[in-house]
């Protein structure tokens, strides 16, 4: 007896930094509880283009061949045994992060802390899971989440980058009935997308801070903030004294330019940058809360005593829990104007590397500035 063939898939598989292989691949039937999607929309992450730039992110280094991507949606095409609340032809966001449901943060309704997360396209975990830059995946069928009728996969995709700011709004406390004053460091996709956040739940200012006059310019020009501050750029500071002595300067500067002398009430920072992290705690009232969302500098000095003395909150947030509905129906409720506009360029499938090395650049062929890049089927 002949073996039975089974169907082949493609994907963009990475083997090492700037190594991605446009691969066919063995198309295997979803496992018990498992349905498989046929992905028509990834953004790409700065974590994504960590890893492809580098073979790593941070201390996660990939170890074997991985398929990046985690910010996606698509159509199921198959359920696996015991599969009850997907049926084939429904369109899904796809939340990337596995998690035991067996450990106390599970249990906790913190399973974005879970120990034993596999999270796809994250080479934290080994064997690696991978994610979403393939045609088709199998993943559990209880982080696969309906569509809205009303909006699009490419909108879709962006359920994942929203759930990272509703889970810090969360940890923050601001809901639509709290009315803060807010400021963003940093308007690239994650801070938009704050802002943007932080308008639909009625914040009474909504303001941003960037080092990038293109992207406060976007910023500002579509109404994702109200007011925008460019920081000046110098050179790097010579002494631990003078970098905190810069961060107080040039953030009383700001604030003496949005009107707020006392500071906002909520400031995210979503660029990871430690100068940022130090104005932030200057940026926050007396009594002021800052959520630290972007990741970059592992080790930061802090201006501690200035954030003590003011009881000025410093909350750490780590992807999400039990976002997505929200994310969704934030998406689909038309409080979000022109979301979409944070998708800059897009490329199939087979251009990944293509979109990768756009993503690096920041700036297309013809100057233009690069936000989301997201890779489509086909």
């Amino acid at each position: 007896m002949s073996p039975i063939a089974l169907p082949t898939q493609h994907a963009a598989v990475l083997h090492g930094a700037k190594d991605l292989h446009f691969e066919e691949r063995t198309l295997w039937p979803p496992h018990q509880g498992q349905a498989q999607v046929a992905v028509m929309a990834t953004g790409l992450c700065g974590s994504d283009l960590h890893y492809y730039a580098h073979g790593r992110n941070g201390d996660f280094v990939v170890q074997a061949p991985l398929v990046l991507g985690h910010e996606a949606a698509g159509v199921v095409t198959a359920v696996g045994p015991g599969v009850k609340n997907l049926v084939p032809g429904q369109r899904v966001a796809i939340e990337a992060g596995i998690m035991c449901n067996n450990c106390s943060f599970c249990a906790n309704g913190r399973y974005n802390l879970c120990k034993n997360m596999r999270f796809c396209s994250s080479a934290k975990t080994f064997p690696h899971a991978d994610g979403t830059l393939q045609e088709r995946m199998n993943h559990p069928a209880h982080v696969l989440h309906p569509l809205p009728e009303n909006i699009s996969f490419e909108q879709a995709a962006l359920a994942e980058p929203l759930s990272v700011l509703i889970h810090a709004s969360r940890r923050a406390d601001f809901t639509p009935s709290t009315h803060p004053t807010v400021l963003v460091f940093g308007v690239g996709a994650i801070g938009l997308l704050a802002c943007s956040l932080a308008k639909s739940y009625r914040a009474t200012r909504v303001v941003a801070i960037d080092i990038n006059p293109t992207r406060l310019d976007f910023a500002l020009q579509n109404g994702f903030a109200q007011q925008v501050y460019c920081l000046p750029v110098s050179d790097r500071a010579k002494t631990t004294e003078e970098q905190l002595r810069r961060a107080k300067e040039n953030i009383s500067a700001a604030l003496t330019e949005f009107n707020m002398p006392d500071g906002f009430d909520l400031v995210f920072e979503c660029t990871g940058a430690e100068p940022c992290i130090q104005m932030s705690i200057h940026a926050a009232v007396t009594g002021g809360k800052v959520m630290l969302v972007g990741m970059g500098s592992r080790n930061v000095t802090l201006p501690l005593s200035a954030a003590a003395t003011r009881e000025v909150d410093i909350h750490g947030s780590f992807r999400y829990a039990h976002t997505y509905p929200t994310a969704l129906a934030l998406l689909a409720s038309g409080e979000l104007p022109g979301i979409e506009k944070i998708i800059t360029h897009r490329f199939s499938l087979k251009d990944t590397a293509r979109a990768f090395e756009l993503l690096a650049r920041g700036r297309d062929d013809e100057g233009n500035m690069v936000l989301k890049v997201m890779v489509g089927a086909q």
